[in-house]
Protein backbone atom coordinates (compact mmCIF):
# COMPACT_ATOMS: atom_id res chain seq x y z
CA UNK A 1 0.00 0.00 0.00
CA UNK A 2 1.56 3.60 -1.07
CA UNK A 3 2.11 5.83 1.66
CA UNK A 4 3.00 9.26 2.05
CA UNK A 5 2.98 12.40 4.03
CA UNK A 6 0.04 14.55 2.31
CA UNK A 7 -0.29 18.28 1.83
CA UNK A 8 -4.59 18.75 1.72
CA UNK A 9 -6.10 21.72 -0.21
CA UNK A 10 -5.42 25.07 1.70
CA UNK A 11 -8.34 26.06 3.82
CA UNK A 12 -10.19 29.47 3.12
CA UNK A 13 -13.34 30.73 4.15
CA UNK A 14 -16.25 30.70 2.26
CA UNK A 15 -17.77 33.66 0.43
CA UNK A 16 -20.97 34.89 1.44
CA UNK A 17 -23.42 34.96 -0.84
CA UNK A 18 -25.48 38.50 -1.52
CA UNK A 19 -28.54 37.03 -2.31
CA UNK A 20 -29.50 40.20 -4.29
CA UNK A 21 -32.83 41.12 -6.33
CA UNK A 22 -32.50 39.02 -9.13
CA UNK A 23 -29.48 37.20 -8.37
CA UNK A 24 -29.75 33.56 -9.31
CA UNK A 25 -28.50 32.18 -5.15
CA UNK A 26 -32.12 34.37 -4.38
CA UNK A 27 -34.45 32.20 -7.12
CA UNK A 28 -32.84 28.73 -6.59
CA UNK A 29 -33.14 29.65 -2.44
CA UNK A 30 -36.45 30.68 -2.56
CA UNK A 31 -37.95 28.29 -4.71
CA UNK A 32 -36.74 25.45 -2.65
CA UNK A 33 -37.87 27.18 -0.03
CA UNK A 34 -41.30 26.94 -0.98
CA UNK A 35 -41.31 23.39 -1.77
CA UNK A 36 -40.28 22.40 1.54
CA UNK A 37 -43.18 25.17 2.97
CA UNK A 38 -45.43 22.69 0.37
CA UNK A 39 -44.12 19.20 1.62
CA UNK A 40 -44.27 16.81 4.48
CA UNK A 41 -41.51 14.55 5.00
CA UNK A 42 -40.82 11.83 7.30
CA UNK A 43 -37.44 11.68 9.40
CA UNK A 44 -36.28 8.24 10.52
CA UNK A 45 -33.33 7.91 13.51
CA UNK A 46 -30.46 6.77 11.84
CA UNK A 47 -28.38 3.74 14.03
CA UNK A 48 -25.90 2.40 12.12
CA UNK A 49 -26.83 0.86 8.40
CA UNK A 50 -30.88 1.38 9.75
CA UNK A 51 -33.32 3.91 9.48
CA UNK A 52 -36.00 3.46 12.37
CA UNK A 53 -38.80 4.49 12.78
CA UNK A 54 -41.13 4.23 16.14
CA UNK A 55 -44.44 5.88 15.11
CA UNK A 56 -43.99 7.54 18.37
CA UNK A 57 -44.74 10.90 16.08
CA UNK A 58 -43.73 14.50 16.89
CA UNK A 59 -44.83 17.15 14.29
CA UNK A 60 -42.39 19.69 12.45
CA UNK A 61 -43.75 23.36 12.29
CA UNK A 62 -42.05 26.41 11.32
CA UNK A 63 -41.81 28.85 14.47
CA UNK A 64 -43.01 31.42 11.92
CA UNK A 65 -46.07 29.61 11.13
CA UNK A 66 -47.01 27.21 13.83
CA UNK A 67 -50.22 25.71 12.69
CA UNK A 68 -48.87 24.96 9.18
CA UNK A 69 -47.02 20.86 9.17
CA UNK A 70 -43.85 20.40 6.94
CA UNK A 71 -42.75 17.25 8.96
CA UNK A 72 -42.64 14.16 11.42
CA UNK A 73 -39.83 12.94 12.99
CA UNK A 74 -39.87 9.36 14.92
CA UNK A 75 -38.85 9.60 18.23
CA UNK A 76 -36.89 7.02 20.42
CA UNK A 77 -36.14 5.65 23.84
CA UNK A 78 -33.78 4.23 26.22
CA UNK A 79 -33.16 1.28 23.77
CA UNK A 80 -33.33 3.51 20.87
CA UNK A 81 -29.81 5.23 22.54
CA UNK A 82 -28.31 1.59 23.65
CA UNK A 83 -28.45 0.24 20.34
CA UNK A 84 -26.64 3.48 18.89
CA UNK A 85 -23.93 2.86 21.09
CA UNK A 86 -23.56 -0.50 20.22
CA UNK A 87 -23.24 1.11 16.43
CA UNK A 88 -21.12 3.34 17.30
CA UNK A 89 -18.80 0.91 19.22
CA UNK A 90 -18.89 -1.60 16.48
CA UNK A 91 -18.36 0.56 13.57
CA UNK A 92 -15.08 2.16 16.15
CA UNK A 93 -12.50 -0.04 15.00
CA UNK A 94 -12.49 0.15 11.47
CA UNK A 95 -13.00 3.75 11.49
CA UNK A 96 -10.59 4.60 13.80
CA UNK A 97 -8.15 2.29 11.65
CA UNK A 98 -9.49 4.31 8.10
CA UNK A 99 -6.05 6.37 7.38
CA UNK A 100 -6.89 10.02 8.16
CA UNK A 101 -6.62 11.32 4.59
CA UNK A 102 -9.28 8.76 3.85
CA UNK A 103 -11.59 10.36 6.39
CA UNK A 104 -10.27 14.00 5.30
CA UNK A 105 -11.51 13.58 1.92
CA UNK A 106 -14.90 12.48 3.32
CA UNK A 107 -15.80 15.98 4.58
CA UNK A 108 -13.76 17.93 2.17
CA UNK A 109 -16.27 16.22 -0.52
CA UNK A 110 -19.12 17.09 2.25
CA UNK A 111 -17.75 20.98 1.85
CA UNK A 112 -17.70 20.87 -1.62
CA UNK A 113 -21.12 19.52 -1.49
CA UNK A 114 -22.81 21.93 0.50
CA UNK A 115 -21.04 24.46 -1.56
CA UNK A 116 -22.44 23.29 -4.46
CA UNK A 117 -25.38 21.02 -4.61
CA UNK A 118 -26.81 21.05 -1.10
CA UNK A 119 -26.48 24.91 -0.86
CA UNK A 120 -30.48 25.89 -1.33
CA UNK A 121 -31.29 22.67 0.14
CA UNK A 122 -29.30 23.19 3.45
CA UNK A 123 -30.23 27.21 3.27
CA UNK A 124 -33.94 26.29 2.85
CA UNK A 125 -34.06 23.97 5.72
CA UNK A 126 -32.97 26.06 8.52
CA UNK A 127 -35.43 28.88 7.30
CA UNK A 128 -38.17 26.38 7.47
CA UNK A 129 -37.12 25.02 10.74
CA UNK A 130 -35.32 27.85 12.60
CA UNK A 131 -37.08 30.78 11.06
CA UNK A 132 -33.58 32.16 9.86
CA UNK A 133 -33.43 35.22 6.98
CA UNK A 134 -31.67 33.75 3.80
CA UNK A 135 -28.49 36.06 4.77
CA UNK A 136 -28.62 34.15 8.78
CA UNK A 137 -29.41 30.82 7.12
CA UNK A 138 -26.01 31.33 4.32
CA UNK A 139 -23.31 32.57 6.86
CA UNK A 140 -24.54 29.41 9.45
CA UNK A 141 -25.82 26.70 7.65
CA UNK A 142 -23.61 26.91 4.69
CA UNK A 143 -20.18 29.05 5.32
CA UNK A 144 -19.59 28.45 8.52
CA UNK A 145 -20.31 24.76 8.07
CA UNK A 146 -18.19 24.28 5.07
CA UNK A 147 -15.20 26.75 6.94
CA UNK A 148 -15.53 23.71 9.71
CA UNK A 149 -15.19 21.28 7.23
CA UNK A 150 -12.32 22.76 5.55
CA UNK A 151 -10.53 24.28 8.15
CA UNK A 152 -10.80 21.03 10.52
CA UNK A 153 -8.86 19.21 7.98
CA UNK A 154 -6.13 21.59 7.97
CA UNK A 155 -5.67 21.62 11.74
CA UNK A 156 -6.06 18.01 11.98
CA UNK A 157 -2.62 17.87 9.91
CA UNK A 158 -0.92 20.28 11.74
CA UNK A 159 -1.48 18.31 14.76
CA UNK A 160 -0.89 15.20 13.56
CA UNK A 161 2.45 17.13 12.34
CA UNK A 162 3.63 18.12 15.86
CA UNK A 163 6.56 16.21 16.63
CA UNK A 164 8.71 16.10 19.81
CA UNK A 165 12.56 16.12 19.13
CA UNK A 166 15.09 13.20 19.61
CA UNK A 167 18.29 12.62 21.00
CA UNK A 168 21.28 10.73 19.15
CA UNK A 169 20.44 6.88 19.18
CA UNK A 170 16.60 7.20 19.86
CA UNK A 171 13.49 8.39 17.73
CA UNK A 172 10.69 9.94 19.83
CA UNK A 173 6.72 9.93 17.74
CA UNK A 174 3.91 11.10 18.94
CA UNK A 175 0.38 9.18 17.65
CA UNK A 176 -2.91 10.56 18.47
CA UNK A 177 -5.75 8.12 19.14
CA UNK A 178 -9.24 8.89 19.16
CA UNK A 179 -10.97 8.71 22.62
CA UNK A 180 -11.38 5.02 23.64
CA UNK A 181 -15.30 4.56 23.74
CA UNK A 182 -17.84 6.94 22.02
CA UNK A 183 -18.57 10.61 21.56
CA UNK A 184 -21.73 11.88 22.84
CA UNK A 185 -23.21 14.84 20.65
CA UNK A 186 -25.71 17.09 21.86
CA UNK A 187 -26.29 20.10 19.62
CA UNK A 188 -28.67 22.95 19.98
CA UNK A 189 -31.90 24.47 17.54
CA UNK A 190 -30.14 27.85 16.65
CA UNK A 191 -26.96 26.84 14.25
CA UNK A 192 -26.90 24.53 11.78
CA UNK A 193 -23.45 24.47 11.13
CA UNK A 194 -22.85 23.85 14.90
CA UNK A 195 -25.02 20.95 15.24
CA UNK A 196 -23.28 19.36 12.21
CA UNK A 197 -19.59 20.34 13.55
CA UNK A 198 -20.13 19.00 16.90
CA UNK A 199 -20.07 15.58 15.28
CA UNK A 200 -18.16 15.90 12.29
CA UNK A 201 -15.40 17.66 14.57
CA UNK A 202 -14.59 14.48 17.02
CA UNK A 203 -15.38 12.20 14.04
CA UNK A 204 -12.95 13.50 11.80
CA UNK A 205 -10.52 12.48 14.72
CA UNK A 206 -11.59 8.94 14.08
CA UNK A 207 -14.44 8.58 16.92
CA UNK A 208 -17.61 7.44 16.39
CA UNK A 209 -20.46 9.26 17.57
CA UNK A 210 -23.89 9.10 19.42
CA UNK A 211 -25.64 12.41 18.17
CA UNK A 212 -28.80 13.64 20.04
CA UNK A 213 -29.68 16.91 18.07
CA UNK A 214 -32.53 19.37 19.21
CA UNK A 215 -36.32 18.56 18.93
CA UNK A 216 -36.55 21.98 17.41
CA UNK A 217 -33.87 21.49 14.60
CA UNK A 218 -34.72 18.02 13.44
CA UNK A 219 -35.79 19.02 10.04
CA UNK A 220 -32.17 20.82 9.04
CA UNK A 221 -30.52 17.75 10.78
CA UNK A 222 -32.07 15.42 8.45
CA UNK A 223 -30.05 17.48 5.81
CA UNK A 224 -26.89 17.31 7.55
CA UNK A 225 -27.22 13.28 7.59
CA UNK A 226 -28.04 13.51 3.58
CA UNK A 227 -24.71 15.49 3.65
CA UNK A 228 -22.45 12.97 5.27
CA UNK A 229 -23.88 10.26 3.41
CA UNK A 230 -23.65 11.82 0.31
CA UNK A 231 -19.78 12.12 1.13
CA UNK A 232 -19.54 8.86 1.75
CA UNK A 233 -19.48 8.47 5.95
CA UNK A 234 -19.50 4.84 6.87
CA UNK A 235 -22.93 4.07 8.55
CA UNK A 236 -22.39 3.23 12.26
CA UNK A 237 -19.76 6.45 12.56
CA UNK A 238 -23.03 9.37 13.32
CA UNK A 239 -26.03 7.79 15.04
CA UNK A 240 -28.63 9.66 15.00
CA UNK A 241 -31.16 9.01 18.13
CA UNK A 242 -34.58 11.55 18.78
CA UNK A 243 -36.69 11.67 21.84
CA UNK A 244 -36.58 12.57 25.41
CA UNK A 245 -33.10 13.85 26.30
CA UNK A 246 -33.18 13.09 29.88
CA UNK A 247 -33.81 9.72 28.75
CA UNK A 248 -31.33 9.26 26.18
CA UNK A 249 -28.66 10.62 28.48
CA UNK A 250 -29.42 8.13 31.07
CA UNK A 251 -28.83 6.07 29.16
CA UNK A 252 -25.39 7.09 27.28
CA UNK A 253 -23.96 8.11 31.05
CA UNK A 254 -24.67 4.53 32.37
CA UNK A 255 -22.13 3.19 29.09
CA UNK A 256 -18.87 1.98 30.74
CA UNK A 257 -18.02 3.15 27.19
CA UNK A 258 -18.54 6.69 27.74
CA UNK A 259 -15.51 8.67 26.22
CA UNK A 260 -16.41 12.18 26.14
CA UNK A 261 -19.80 15.22 25.54
CA UNK A 262 -19.88 17.45 23.07
CA UNK A 263 -22.33 19.93 24.34
CA UNK A 264 -23.71 23.07 23.40
CA UNK A 265 -26.93 24.34 25.05
CA UNK A 266 -28.06 25.74 27.98
CA UNK A 267 -25.69 26.23 31.25
CA UNK A 268 -28.33 24.65 33.44
CA UNK A 269 -28.59 21.07 31.59
CA UNK A 270 -24.87 21.63 30.95
CA UNK A 271 -24.13 21.84 34.54
CA UNK A 272 -26.06 18.64 35.53
CA UNK A 273 -24.88 16.62 32.68
CA UNK A 274 -21.62 17.60 34.25
CA UNK A 275 -22.41 16.32 37.41
CA UNK A 276 -24.26 13.19 36.27
CA UNK A 277 -21.42 12.51 34.57
CA UNK A 278 -19.12 12.67 37.88
CA UNK A 279 -21.51 10.58 39.70
CA UNK A 280 -20.87 8.17 37.72
CA UNK A 281 -16.93 8.61 37.10
CA UNK A 282 -16.15 5.04 38.75
CA UNK A 283 -18.45 2.79 35.82
CA UNK A 284 -16.28 4.60 32.89
CA UNK A 285 -12.95 3.04 31.35
CA UNK A 286 -11.17 6.40 31.18
CA UNK A 287 -11.92 9.75 32.22
CA UNK A 288 -14.60 11.62 29.99
CA UNK A 289 -13.72 14.43 28.09
CA UNK A 290 -16.67 17.15 28.50
CA UNK A 291 -16.59 19.96 26.14
CA UNK A 292 -19.40 22.51 26.02
CA UNK A 293 -20.36 26.16 25.19
CA UNK A 294 -23.47 27.08 26.96
CA UNK A 295 -24.90 30.61 27.69
CA UNK A 296 -23.81 34.29 27.73
CA UNK A 297 -25.16 37.88 28.94
CA UNK A 298 -23.13 39.22 26.41
CA UNK A 299 -21.99 43.07 26.49
CA UNK A 300 -21.38 46.56 24.15
CA UNK A 301 -19.61 48.65 26.43
CA UNK A 302 -19.57 52.12 25.20
CA UNK A 303 -16.72 55.22 26.20
CA UNK A 304 -17.66 58.65 25.05
CA UNK A 305 -14.98 59.18 22.49
CA UNK A 306 -17.47 56.57 20.59
CA UNK A 307 -19.05 57.52 17.41
CA UNK A 308 -23.10 57.17 18.29
CA UNK A 309 -23.79 55.96 14.82
CA UNK A 310 -21.26 52.75 14.69
CA UNK A 311 -22.72 51.90 18.36
CA UNK A 312 -26.17 52.15 17.33
CA UNK A 313 -25.78 49.65 14.06
CA UNK A 314 -23.56 47.66 16.47
CA UNK A 315 -26.44 47.54 18.68
CA UNK A 316 -29.30 46.72 16.03
CA UNK A 317 -27.28 43.89 14.05
CA UNK A 318 -25.70 42.05 17.24
CA UNK A 319 -29.11 42.07 19.53
CA UNK A 320 -31.67 41.41 16.53
CA UNK A 321 -30.11 39.67 14.14
CA UNK A 322 -31.44 35.86 13.90
CA UNK A 323 -34.02 37.63 16.81
CA UNK A 324 -30.84 37.30 19.56
CA UNK A 325 -30.73 33.75 19.35
CA UNK A 326 -27.64 33.80 19.18
CA UNK A 327 -25.49 32.60 22.25
CA UNK A 328 -23.07 35.83 21.07
CA UNK A 329 -26.43 37.90 20.70
CA UNK A 330 -25.53 41.54 22.67
CA UNK A 331 -28.27 41.83 25.52
CA UNK A 332 -27.13 44.59 27.43
CA UNK A 333 -25.28 47.36 26.89
CA UNK A 334 -23.94 50.40 29.01
CA UNK A 335 -23.90 54.08 27.06
CA UNK A 336 -22.27 56.62 28.41
CA UNK A 337 -24.62 59.78 28.91
CA UNK A 338 -23.23 62.16 26.17
CA UNK A 339 -24.30 59.80 23.68
CA UNK A 340 -27.15 58.31 24.72
CA UNK A 341 -29.80 60.65 23.27
CA UNK A 342 -27.43 60.49 19.80
CA UNK A 343 -27.28 56.41 19.96
CA UNK A 344 -31.02 56.14 20.85
CA UNK A 345 -32.03 58.17 17.89
CA UNK A 346 -30.20 56.01 15.45
CA UNK A 347 -31.03 53.13 16.87
CA UNK A 348 -35.27 54.00 16.42
CA UNK A 349 -34.59 55.02 13.08
CA UNK A 350 -32.75 51.72 12.49
CA UNK A 351 -36.13 49.82 14.13
CA UNK A 352 -38.64 52.32 12.45
CA UNK A 353 -37.46 50.63 8.98
CA UNK A 354 -37.18 46.57 9.88
CA UNK A 355 -39.57 44.39 8.25
CA UNK A 356 -40.58 41.06 10.66
CA UNK A 357 -42.10 38.30 9.14
CA UNK A 358 -42.08 34.88 7.03
CA UNK A 359 -38.00 34.27 5.90
CA UNK A 360 -39.47 33.98 2.85
CA UNK A 361 -39.97 36.98 2.50
CA UNK A 362 -36.72 38.59 1.87
CA UNK A 363 -37.47 41.75 3.05
CA UNK A 364 -37.81 40.72 6.48
CA UNK A 365 -35.00 41.31 8.62
CA UNK A 366 -36.72 39.81 12.17
CA UNK A 367 -37.95 36.51 11.77
CA UNK A 368 -40.64 34.26 14.68
CA UNK A 369 -38.07 33.21 18.44
CA UNK A 370 -38.06 29.01 18.32
CA UNK A 371 -40.51 27.94 19.56
CA UNK A 372 -43.59 28.83 22.38
CA UNK A 373 -42.08 28.25 25.56
CA UNK A 374 -39.21 30.56 24.50
CA UNK A 375 -41.86 33.68 23.33
CA UNK A 376 -43.53 32.84 26.79
CA UNK A 377 -40.27 33.77 28.80
CA UNK A 378 -38.88 36.89 26.51
CA UNK A 379 -42.92 38.28 26.43
CA UNK A 380 -42.99 37.86 30.57
CA UNK A 381 -39.93 39.85 30.37
CA UNK A 382 -41.07 42.42 28.45
CA UNK A 383 -44.30 42.60 29.97
CA UNK A 384 -42.93 42.92 33.58
CA UNK A 385 -40.48 45.70 32.00
CA UNK A 386 -43.48 47.98 31.01
CA UNK A 387 -44.64 48.35 34.23
CA UNK A 388 -41.79 48.69 36.60
CA UNK A 389 -40.23 51.95 37.76
CA UNK A 390 -36.69 50.34 37.31
CA UNK A 391 -37.30 50.10 33.40
CA UNK A 392 -38.97 51.70 30.29
CA UNK A 393 -39.55 50.52 27.01
CA UNK A 394 -37.52 52.70 24.88
CA UNK A 395 -38.42 50.79 21.73
CA UNK A 396 -40.34 47.61 20.67
CA UNK A 397 -42.19 45.96 23.24
CA UNK A 398 -45.08 43.91 21.60
CA UNK A 399 -45.47 40.35 20.79
CA UNK A 400 -48.05 38.38 18.98
CA UNK A 401 -47.91 34.23 18.69
CA UNK A 402 -51.27 33.92 16.92
CA UNK A 403 -49.99 32.67 13.89
CA UNK A 404 -46.19 32.61 14.52
CA UNK A 405 -44.14 33.50 17.86
CA UNK A 406 -43.12 37.14 16.98
CA UNK A 407 -41.54 39.26 19.36
CA UNK A 408 -40.85 42.67 18.38
CA UNK A 409 -37.42 44.11 18.83
CA UNK A 410 -37.56 45.73 21.91
CA UNK A 411 -35.16 48.11 23.77
CA UNK A 412 -35.17 47.96 27.37
CA UNK A 413 -33.80 51.37 29.35
CA UNK A 414 -32.22 50.31 32.75
CA UNK A 415 -32.71 52.75 35.09
CA UNK A 416 -30.70 50.66 38.05
CA UNK A 417 -27.33 48.62 36.84
CA UNK A 418 -28.82 45.56 38.14
CA UNK A 419 -31.91 45.32 36.45
CA UNK A 420 -32.92 41.94 35.99
CA UNK A 421 -33.12 41.97 32.07
CA UNK A 422 -29.45 43.62 32.87
CA UNK A 423 -28.39 39.87 34.50
CA UNK A 424 -30.85 37.28 32.70
CA UNK A 425 -30.48 36.06 29.51
CA UNK A 426 -33.45 35.79 27.68
CA UNK A 427 -32.39 34.17 24.31
CA UNK A 428 -34.48 36.97 22.25
CA UNK A 429 -34.80 39.87 20.34
CA UNK A 430 -34.87 42.09 23.72
CA UNK A 431 -31.72 44.35 24.65
CA UNK A 432 -30.99 46.33 27.87
CA UNK A 433 -29.35 49.76 28.12
CA UNK A 434 -27.91 51.52 31.09
CA UNK A 435 -26.80 55.05 31.13
CA UNK A 436 -23.80 55.76 32.96
CA UNK A 437 -22.33 58.76 33.30
CA UNK A 438 -19.52 59.96 31.21
CA UNK A 439 -16.64 60.45 33.72
CA UNK A 440 -17.05 56.95 35.45
CA UNK A 441 -15.71 54.65 32.45
CA UNK A 442 -13.48 52.60 34.88
CA UNK A 443 -15.98 51.77 37.58
CA UNK A 444 -18.52 51.06 34.91
CA UNK A 445 -16.05 48.30 33.59
CA UNK A 446 -15.60 46.99 36.72
CA UNK A 447 -19.94 46.78 36.68
CA UNK A 448 -19.91 44.81 33.56
CA UNK A 449 -16.66 42.89 34.54
CA UNK A 450 -18.92 41.37 37.74
CA UNK A 451 -22.89 41.87 36.43
CA UNK A 452 -23.25 38.48 34.85
CA UNK A 453 -21.99 34.79 35.46
CA UNK A 454 -21.75 34.48 31.97
CA UNK A 455 -18.22 35.39 29.85
CA UNK A 456 -18.83 34.60 26.31
CA UNK A 457 -18.75 37.82 24.06
CA UNK A 458 -18.45 41.56 24.63
CA UNK A 459 -17.26 44.59 22.90
CA UNK A 460 -15.51 48.06 23.55
CA UNK A 461 -16.49 50.56 21.45
CA UNK A 462 -13.97 53.84 20.88
CA UNK A 463 -12.33 56.20 19.61
CA UNK A 464 -9.40 56.52 22.47
CA UNK A 465 -7.11 53.75 22.61
CA UNK A 466 -6.35 54.22 26.37
CA UNK A 467 -9.71 53.82 26.74
CA UNK A 468 -9.83 50.55 24.67
CA UNK A 469 -6.37 49.25 26.32
CA UNK A 470 -8.02 49.72 29.89
CA UNK A 471 -11.23 47.72 28.72
CA UNK A 472 -8.83 45.19 27.11
CA UNK A 473 -7.64 44.90 30.14
CA UNK A 474 -10.22 45.26 32.96
CA UNK A 475 -12.78 42.49 31.05
CA UNK A 476 -9.96 40.39 29.85
CA UNK A 477 -12.11 37.42 31.97
CA UNK A 478 -15.89 38.50 30.85
CA UNK A 479 -15.25 37.39 27.51
CA UNK A 480 -13.72 34.33 25.30
CA UNK A 481 -14.78 36.69 22.09
CA UNK A 482 -13.44 40.29 22.50
CA UNK A 483 -14.23 42.74 20.17
CA UNK A 484 -12.89 46.43 19.72
CA UNK A 485 -15.37 48.67 17.07
CA UNK A 486 -17.67 45.87 16.01
CA UNK A 487 -20.83 44.10 17.46
CA UNK A 488 -20.11 41.06 19.91
CA UNK A 489 -21.25 38.85 17.19
CA UNK A 490 -20.22 37.06 14.18
CA UNK A 491 -17.29 34.60 14.66
CA UNK A 492 -15.43 33.59 11.67
CA UNK A 493 -14.06 30.27 11.65
CA UNK A 494 -9.81 30.60 11.59
CA UNK A 495 -10.45 34.20 12.30
CA UNK A 496 -12.01 34.51 15.60
CA UNK A 497 -12.01 30.79 17.49
CA UNK A 498 -15.34 30.84 19.64
CA UNK A 499 -15.72 30.07 23.18
CA UNK A 500 -16.24 32.05 26.14
CA UNK A 501 -15.58 30.80 30.33
CA UNK A 502 -17.00 31.11 33.66
CA UNK A 503 -20.81 29.69 33.30
CA UNK A 504 -20.73 30.00 29.16
CA UNK A 505 -18.32 26.89 28.69
CA UNK A 506 -15.03 25.28 28.63
CA UNK A 507 -13.69 27.75 25.92
CA UNK A 508 -12.24 24.81 24.01
CA UNK A 509 -13.00 27.03 21.17
CA UNK A 510 -14.93 25.65 17.83
CA UNK A 511 -12.65 26.13 14.99
CA UNK A 512 -9.55 26.09 15.80
CA UNK A 513 -7.20 23.15 16.64
CA UNK A 514 -7.62 23.48 20.30
CA UNK A 515 -11.07 21.86 20.10
CA UNK A 516 -9.86 19.18 17.64
CA UNK A 517 -7.08 17.98 20.48
CA UNK A 518 -9.94 17.30 22.87
CA UNK A 519 -10.75 14.62 20.40
CA UNK A 520 -7.33 12.93 20.60
CA UNK A 521 -5.78 10.86 22.95
CA UNK A 522 -1.85 11.38 22.71
CA UNK A 523 0.27 7.93 22.77
CA UNK A 524 4.55 9.25 22.64
CA UNK A 525 6.69 6.16 21.74
CA UNK A 526 10.05 5.95 22.18
CA UNK A 527 12.73 4.16 20.07
CA UNK A 528 16.32 3.15 20.94
CA UNK A 529 18.41 1.85 18.16
CA UNK A 530 21.04 0.35 19.98
CA UNK A 531 20.37 -0.96 23.25
CA UNK A 532 22.82 -0.23 26.29
CA UNK A 533 23.83 -3.79 27.68
CA UNK A 534 25.25 -2.80 31.11
CA UNK A 535 23.69 -1.21 33.66
CA UNK A 536 26.82 0.75 34.92
CA UNK A 537 26.26 4.64 34.45
CA UNK A 538 29.92 6.44 34.47
CA UNK A 539 29.39 8.15 38.01
CA UNK A 540 29.81 4.65 39.37
CA UNK A 541 33.19 4.63 38.31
Amino acid sequence: MGKGFYQVPIASCEPVQSFAPGSIEREVTSTEYSKMMSEVIDIPMYIGSEEIRTNDLAVITPPHKHKHIVGHYHKGNASHAKKAIKAALDAKEDWANMRWEHRASIFLKAADLLAGPFRARMNAATMVAQSKNVHQAEIDASCELIDFLRFNVQYMTEIFMEQPESSDGIWNRMEFRPLEGFVYAITPFNFTSIAANLCAAPAMMGNTIVWKPSDAQVYSAEVIVDLFKAAGLPDGVINVVYGDPVEISNEVFASSDFASLHFTGSTHVFKNLWKQIGNNIHSYKTYPRIVGETGGKDFIMVHKSAEAKEVATAIVRGAFEFQGQKCSAASRAYIPSNLWDAVKTHVLEDLNSIKMGDPGDLSNFVNAVIHEASFDKIASYIDQAKSDIDAEIVAGGNHDKSEGYFIEPTVILAKTPRYTTMETELFGPVITIYVYDENDFEATLKLVDTTSEYALTGAIFSKDRYAIELASEKLKNAAGNFYINDKPTGAVVSQQPFGGARASGTNDKAGSALNLLRWVSPRTIKETFVPPTDYRYPFLG
